[in-house]
């Protein structure tokens, strides 16, 4: 039981440090919507998102009101589209129809963002998820409230070279459609490697095949209360450090359960899990560069940076897990270049390159996140930094994700705008050298050894 006390200890981190409740994701089964006639399977998405969701942004709202803790975005995920439109979608124009359904369901329905327009691929791909794929950049290009993405890859499974080969090409696609927005169709897509199920973050939530009919899923974020936190054990033991996160980590996910269970009785919705992600913003004091340089960095991409946010990763987790048995998701810390101001100061100094951003994914929540890269770069080049990344999540056994961004018209050193939460980023320089023959072996790169538990 969640007792209000434990909310008013968190008031000092709600008006100082910038402690919020990041979104609450409102995740529908769309699985009884689907019918081999396209008419009716849109009718049916719309009217089921626009029932089930009617009430949860004034859910969300009057929960903020009522306890003081702001709550940043409310979103909702919905089943796989390449399952959903299967039987009634024979090209790719037809996907299409069912994202401009999602976003006028969205729209209406008040919220920030909807997720599921998804292909689960790590094996292989059906016809319609391949048409689904093939039809991401017209959708992300007339939508602006729907987000797509692709798991490619697990460590059960491998990696599926095919798509990851496809989808430098999808990526460009996308970015050239979206080009007069500096390509910002791009990031609202994200490709995975092991993709969790109860993930309520966008780009790259949906509603997973093994969760219920709808579920509230909560995403809680504080890298200003962690900072403030951290900086009074300067000069002290790791020990305390790692103790001093766990704690602050702890009471931030209290905050968010309280919300999560408010919500969940009020939307008569059962409630999922906690994201404890500390996921930053554009806004001064909300970064998780600024925590690491509080951790005793001079910069980050400095020495030492890795082994830093291994730290910032692993502890937050603990105090999560403390506070909460339902802890899922992408638990952990983001460490997204355009919505971080230290880590764009970091780029801009020539301390953090693209490799040892690279580097920094094998330990924290996700991957390479909003990073901007030059815009003529190639299909094939992009494909090779996907296979990077999804063999990292696929050889240690975690989700790895990519959101890259290849800005048209703009080469490195330049800064792209995408505004609001997005944020800006400047534009990275990517290795020159070419990977066109791996890329284009096609097939599926095998399971690790150490995926054969059975």
């Amino acid at each position: 039981m969640v007792d209000i006390s434990e909310v008013l200890e968190t008031n000092k981190m709600i008006k100082e440090e910038n402690l919020d409740v990041r979104t609450v994701t409102l995740g529908i089964n769309l699985m009884d919507c689907c019918d081999n006639d396209l008419k009716r399977l849109n009718e049916k998405i719309y009217k089921k998102v626009t029932t089930v969701a009617k009430n949860l942004v004034k859910v969300a709202k009057d929960i903020e009101k009522e306890y003081g803790i702001p709550i940043v975005n409310e979103r909702v995920s919905v089943t796989p589209i390449s399952i959903v439109g299967a039987s009634a979608c024979k090209t790719e124009e037809d996907f299409v129809s069912i994202a401009k359904t999602l976003d006028k369901a969205a729209k209406d329905t008040g919220v920030n963002f909807i997720g599921g327009y998804t292909a689960l691929v790590p094996k292989g791909m059906t016809h319609a998820d391949e048409l689904l794929i093939r039809s991401i950049p017209k959708a992300l290009s007339s939508t602006s409230c729907v987000c797509a993405s692709v798991n490619t890859a697990s460590t059960k499974t491998g990696i599926n070279m095919d798509v990851v080969r496809m989808l430098g090409n999808v990526i460009l696609e996308t970015a050239k459609l979206t080009k007069d927005k500096d390509s910002v169709g791009c990031a609202k897509f994200v490709v995975f490697c092991n993709a969790p199920d109860d993930n309520p973050f966008m780009a790259g939530s949906f509603h997973g095949v093994t969760e219920p009919d709808n579920v509230i899923n909560v995403g809680v974020s504080g890298p200003g209360v962690i900072k403030a936190a951290v900086s009074e054990t300067k000069g002290k033991s790791f020990e305390e450090l790692c103790e001093t996160i766990k704690r602050t980590a702890f009471k931030v996910t209290r905050m968010g359960q309280l919300v999560a269970r408010e919500a969940s009785s009020r939307l008569g919705t059962p409630f999922g899990i906690i994201d404890l992600s500390l996921a930053p913003t554009p806004a001064v004091g909300d970064s998780i560069a600024e925590i690491l340089i509080e951790m005793g960095l001079e910069c980050p991409g400095a020495p030492g940076t890795t082994a830093a946010l291994a730290i910032l990763n692993d502890h937050v987790k603990k105090g999560g897990v403390m506070a909460s048995s339902y802890v899922g998701g992408l638990s952990g810390a983001f460490i997204p270049v355009s919505e971080d101001q230290g880590m764009i100061d970091a780029v801009l100094k020539g301390a953090l390159t693209i490799e040892k951003l690279e580097a920094m994914t094998c330990v924290c929540s996700v991957g390479l996140d909003m990073v901007a890269i030059p815009g003529d770069t190639k299909a094939e080049s992009i494909s090779g930094i996907i296979a990077d990344e999804m063999a990292i999540g696929m050889i240690n056994q975690k989700t790895t994700a990519v959101r890259i961004i290849p800005v048209i018209g703009k080469k490195e050193g330049d800064m792209a705008e995408f505004g609001g939460l997005l944020g800006r980023a400047p534009v990275m320089r990517i290795s020159p050298f070419k990977c066109d023959d791996f890329i284009n072996r096609g097939g599926r790169i095998p399971a690790p050894i150490h995926s054969f538990k059975n």
